[in-house]
């Protein structure tokens, strides 16, 4: 038949026949050129939250001149929460102060609490409080109280929780008998993050005596943290401590210290 074939239709009919049978050879190659792109593993899960967590701050202050002062606070904060109910805490400071050689400030404040949580915001408490102010005339304080407690905050950034409860107080002060008294308690703690290196947090503490409501201790603190490196924060603290009826009319209410310190811990 391609004898018969004008030369023209003859040449066209080759040229498409080349071009049908190359086809095949020019596009499997395009095919092998794009591979499937594997699929990305899943992200790995978040590690799980220390059981523990510790913190211990120390801080020092030295001034001289026409008065030579200097100044030192210890302090600790330890947090065991296995993530079920049950999470205990216990936390202290130590300061003490020297103004030209002559001690102007000595205090020891400890504090242990066993939280058990009732709902993801309520939660019921036992705890032990412990003072010791040389310049308050005070030469223990221990109050075992016991109560509720209610998160009104509870959020990424934010977070306040109020207590309250009761109990009994034995004060020893100088000079004086051993004091026993039933007691009424009321906590709150707020918290805010600023930022992922920095914490704002405000504490009170009031302690009542049910004997002498009048005798009560009001302590409150307002700090805040700024992450220096992963495990080391500098914090810079105000804490004011108000016994209302202090042991001696001699001895005022009210004492203020400012602290700097530098706090180191075991997570970020």
């Amino acid at each position: 038949m391609l004898g018969k074939m004008p030369p023209r239709q003859l040449i066209f009919s080759l040229v498409a026949a080349t071009v049908v049978a190359a086809s095949p050879l020019v596009a499997t190659p395009a095919i092998a050129q794009t591979p499937a792109q594997p699929v990305p593993p899943p992200a790995a899960p978040p590690p799980p939250p220390p059981i523990w967590t510790v913190s211990a701050s120390a801080g020092w202050s030295f001034t001289h001149g026409n008065t030579d002062t200097s100044s030192v606070n210890l302090g600790y904060n330890i947090v065991y929460d296995p993530q079920k109910k049950n999470v205990l805490k216990s936390d202290g400071l130590f300061l003490r102060t020297k103004d030209n050689g002559e001690v102007s400030a000595d205090r020891l404040g400890l504090n242990g609490r066993d939280e058990y949580k009732l709902t993801d915001r309520a939660y019921v408490f036992g705890q032990v409080q412990y003072l010791r102010d040389q310049f308050k005339d005070i030469d223990y304080l221990v109050a075992p109280t016991g109560g509720i407690g209610y998160k009104l905050i509870k959020m990424p950034k934010t977070e306040l929780a109020v207590d309250g409860g009761a109990g009994v107080t034995w004060e020893k002060d100088t000079g004086l008998g051993l004091d026993t008294s039933g007691a009424v308690m009321f906590d709150d703690k707020f918290t805010q993050k600023l930022s992922p290196n920095a914490t704002l947090t405000q504490t009170f503490s009031a302690l009542w005596k049910t004997r002498d409501f009048g005798d009560a201790l009001y302590i409150t603190g307002l700090s805040l943290a700024a992450g220096l490196a992963t495990h080391t924060q500098l914090k810079i603290e105000w804490l004011d401590t108000y016994k209302r009826k202090p042991p001696s009319p001699a001895i005022q209410p009210n004492d203020n210290a400012i602290l700097f310190a530098l706090v180191f811990k075991n997570g970020k």
